[in-house]
C-alpha cells in the first residue's frame, strides 16, 4: 500500500435502519465535540448520535467546498440537524492552539459543557523511510499526536464537570509487531501517539470519571480519500461503510457494548471502562450484532481487506 494521501474523514454517511445494531442506550443531550467531522467517518459518528438528539460540535478546516471530496463543516452541521442535533460548525485547524480552544470555549458556552470528545482528525501517508517527505512528516505529527493530545488537554476542565466525560480516539491497538513499523515508520509512529494519548490518559484521569478509549475498523472503510486514490472504486468494494463504526462509537460511549474489555469479555467493573482499545467487531458483538454482512458494499465477508495494525 505505497500510497499518499491526506485523510480528513470519508464520504457522507447515511442512516440505514437495515443495520443491525440495536441501541441499548442514548446520547440525548450530551454534548459532543469532535475534530474534523465534515464527512467520512466522523461524520457517520456524528450522524449516529443526532439521531439521539445529542448536540454536536464539529471543528473541521473545510468551510469552503473542496475539489475532491464532498461536503463542509457547514454542510455537515445541515445534515446533523436534520438529523435531529443541535450543531454548531466551527472553521478551524486542530494544529492551531487559538483554534482549539476557541473551540472548547464555543461548545462550552453554547450548550453548557462538553462530555465526550471525539478525536477524529487524521493525516495519513505510507510512504517508507526513504521516501517520505518530512512536510508530510511534521503534518502527521501535528495533526494526529498533537492535535490528539492538545483537544483533549483543552476539554478536561469541562470533561470532568460531566457526569460521564469520554474521549474516543480513533487509532489503533499498539501493536508492537515490528511489521507494522517496518511497512510506514512515519504513519505508525503518528497513529501510536494517538494510542499512548489514550493510555496515559486513561491512566492519568482513572479517578476523575472521565473514560478515554480508542477504536479502531477491524477492515478496510469506505472513504472519499480511498476512491480518489487510483483504483479506489474497485479497493472501496472490498471495504465496509462508515456505519460500523458509526454504531460500534455510539456503543463505547452509550455502554451498550456491555463494557467489553480489550480481550472482548464483558465486565462492570470501572476499570474496565477506560483505557481500552476496541474494534468495531469486537464492540458490536458484546453490544448484540452477530452478522456483519449489512455493513459491506457487498463483498463476502472473507474477501473484505482487513485494516492495519490488527
Amino acid at each position: 500500500m505505497g500510497y499518499s494521501v491526506l485523510m480528513t474523514s470519508s464520504n457522507d454517511a447515511s442512516a440505514n435502519p437495515a443495520l443491525p445494531y440495536q441501541a441499548r442506550g442514548s446520547l440525548k443531550g450530551r454534548t459532543i465535540l469532535m475534530s474534523g467531522g465534515s464527512r467520512g467517518i466522523g461524520l457517520a459518528i456524528a450522524t449516529r448520535a443526532a439521531r439521539d438528539g445529542a448536540n454536536i460540535v464539529i471543528m473541521a478546516k473545510t468551510g469552503e467546498p473542496h475539489p475532491k471530496l464532498q461536503g463542509t463543516v457547514f454542510t455537515a452541521a445541515e445534515q446533523l440537524e436534520a438529523a435531529g442535533a443541535q450543531a454548531l460548525p466551527l472553521v478551524g485547524d486542530v494544529r492551531n492552539d487559538g483554534d482549539v480552544a476557541a473551540a472548547v470555549a464555543a461548545a462550552v458556552e453554547r450548550f453548557g459543557g462538553i462530555d465526550v470528545v471525539v478525536n477524529n482528525a487524521s493525516a495519513i501517508d505510507l510512504s517508507r523511510t526513504d521516501a517520505i517527505d518530512m512536510k508530510r512528516y511534521d503534518l502527521m505529527q501535528d495533526i494526529n499526536v498533537r492535535g490528539t493530545f492538545l483537544l483533549s488537554k483543552l476539554a478536561l476542565p469541562a470533561l470532568r464537570k460531566s457526569s460521564n466525560g469520554h474521549i474516543l480516539t480513533l487509532s489503533p491497538p499498539l501493536n508492537l509487531d515490528p511489521k507494522w513499523a517496518g511497512m510506514h515508520l512515519a504513519y505508525t509512529m503518528a497513529k501510536y501517539g494517538m494510542s499512548l494519548t489514550t493510555l496515559g490518559l486513561a491512566e492519568e484521569l482513572k479517578n476523575d470519571g472521565v473514560w478515554v478509549n480508542s477504536l479502531w475498523p477491524c477492515t478496510l472503510i469506505d472513504t472519499a480519500a480511498i476512491r480518489n486514490m487510483p483504483g479506489g472504486a474497485q479497493i472501496a468494494q472490498a471495504a465496509r461503510g462508515p456505519e460500523i463504526m458509526a454504531d460500534a462509537a455510539h456503543a463505547v460511549l452509550t455502554g451498550a457494548h456491555l463494557t467489553a474489555d480489550s480481550g472482548g469479555s464483558a465486565s462492570s467493573s470501572s476499570a474496565s471502562k477506560t483505557g481500552n482499545f476496541y474494534t468495531d467487531e469486537q464492540v458490536l458483538r458484546a453490544a448484540g450484532v452477530s452478522d456483519f454482512r449489512p455493513y459491506s458494499l457487498g463483498a463476502p465477508e472473507e474477501k473484505l481487506v482487513s485494516d492495519i495494525f490488527l
